[in-house]
């Protein structure tokens, strides 16, 4: 029983046995976040449709079935935050557009309907850019997500709603989506654990290309403990998604602390093919030589990416404009120009060159393997940049030098997620002003319960873990 901390600051594992044993209720639990929200969303814009009604009477439920000995699942009363690019049953679900500004769907999403039926009560839907395309969390609808350790920078995109929710205590849990590191970013700026699982992991229904391997669901926690929780509700096979992980369920593993001290350790300030910004390499760094004070392991070692970034943008252009150049051609002026400029990079892509950059990609994927049959960890930045300021549309540039595209300030994530391997993004530092910087931890293929006992090693023996801004 946690005695000596408020309720808003309990972690989910915590809040699950206090709610198991009935020394906190659901009711008490909501009524934690939404005191958060009332407090402090005015000022940080993390959610775009909050569900107080609706949570209240759940959670009023929840305590009823509690009592009668009927616990649902292990997310029992857990108020939890969900991204509003995911279909919500009964609740507004926009996309951060104006196009669907008025959008109630009549299904959940799998991931969503998942966490329903394990007992979690959603308090709210959190912010993203328009169709999670854009650099910050800017939306139409309700202006900027700003960071909770310094309203004057970016929380991230395009998950940097459900982020700020979690890192604030506007929530315990939170679901978000990454392609190109739409976790893994917000993560690194909000001081966040952020949870990229295995490619089909977390099977993705609907889905509009069914085929398609680059986009998962995500989890933003405070701890590693949180996120196992959060992705043993989400994952399991179901067959209406191809390329989901044929296994049935996926178990939260043992924590422990013994033995992590022989992980076998390959780290790269940039995996050789990307620019990093001095400051964020110099915590990078330091957080690296506290790690080899306690493993014996460690080396620098990256696999080769050569090809990556042009790989990556070839095929999520192809991807991107298959699926939105409708709205484009029909709605193209009320579209953001960030939506405008992804759809259109598209447009030229030929059926030689997408599957050229299927094939770089292959080699990539066997680039990895052969990494991981001498390490057992890749740690590299979470990303590219500290939080920037909020009134920044771009990043054009680090260190001085120019970059290609508005979207290669996530090589160093969007390069993992063509491999499809799981990566884990936790606390390492933070700028000498104060902003978080984010450590990002890659694994062996559905290696996600190896990855996040090593995570809890550093979080606990390093205290590579979420504080209080």
């Amino acid at each position: 029983m946690v005695t000596s901390i408020s309720l808003f600051q309990y972690s989910a594992t915590q809040l699950a046995v206090a709610l198991r044993d009935g020394t906190v209720s659901a009711v008490d639990a909501v009524a934690a976040c939404f005191d958060r929200i009332d407090s402090l969303n005015p000022s940080l814009n993390a959610f775009i449709t909050l569900c107080r009604e609706q949570a209240e009477r759940e959670a009023v439920a929840a305590d009823k079935s509690r009592k009668q000995g009927q616990i649902l699942g292990s997310l029992h009363g857990i108020p939890i935050a969900i991204k509003d690019l995911n279909a919500t049953a009964g609740i507004r679900t926009t996309q951060g557009s104006k196009l669907f500004e008025n959008h109630i769907p009549d299904d959940d999403d799998l991931c969503v309907a998942r966490l329903k039926a394990a007992g979690a009560i959603i308090v709210g839907k959190t912010s993203t850019p328009e169709f999670g395309f854009g650099t910050g969390t800017h939306n139409l609808l309700i202006g900027t997500t700003v960071n909770p350790y310094n309203p004057s920078y970016t929380c991230g995109d395009s998950s940097g709603g459900s982020a700020v929710a979690v890192a604030a205590g506007m929530s315990f849990l939170a679901q978000g989506g990454d392609m190109g590191g739409s976790v893994r970013t917000p993560a690194s700026f909000c001081n966040l654990v952020g949870l990229r699982p295995a490619i089909g992991r977390i099977p993705r229904v609907p889905k509009p290309l069914l085929w398609e391997s680059l986009a998962t669901d995500g989890v933003l926690a405070r701890t590693v403990e949180d996120a196992a929780l959060m992705l043993s509700v989400m994952a399991g096979w179901d067959a209406r998604d191809p390329v989901a992980i044929a296994q049935p369920h996926w178990s939260i593993p043992d924590f422990f602390l013994n033995g992590q001290e022989q992980t076998r350790i390959g780290y790269s300030v940039d995996l050789g093919v990307t620019l990093i910004d001095q400051e964020v390499a110099a915590v990078f760094e330091a957080a690296i030589k506290a790690i080899a004070h306690h493993c014996s392991q460690v080396k620098p070692a990256h696999p080769d990416c050569t090809g990556a970034q042009a790989t990556f943008a070839t095929l999520r252009a192809a991807l991107v404009y298959e699926m939105y150049h409708p709205l484009l051609e029909r709605y193209g002026e009320q579209l953001t120009e960030t939506v405008c400029w992804e759809v259109q990079q598209g447009n030229n892509v030929t059926a030689a060159q997408y599957l050229q950059a299927e094939a770089r990609r292959g080699q990539i994927y066997q680039n990895f393997l052969r990494f991981f049959e001498n390490y057992d960890v890749l740690i590299i930045p979470s990303a590219s940049v500290p939080p920037f300021p909020a009134t920044q549309a771009e990043v054009r540039e680090i260190n001085g030098i120019s970059l290609h595209t508005i979207i290669d300030y996530l090589a160093i994530t969007y390069i993992i997620s063509l491999t499809g391997l799981p990566a884990l993004s936790i606390p390492c530092g933070f700028t000498k002003s104060g902003l978080p910087i984010g450590m990002q931890l890659v694994g062996k293929p559905q290696g996600e319960a190896a990855l996040l006992q090593f995570a809890y090693f550093l979080q606990e023996v390093l205290s590579f873990r979420h504080c209080w801004c």
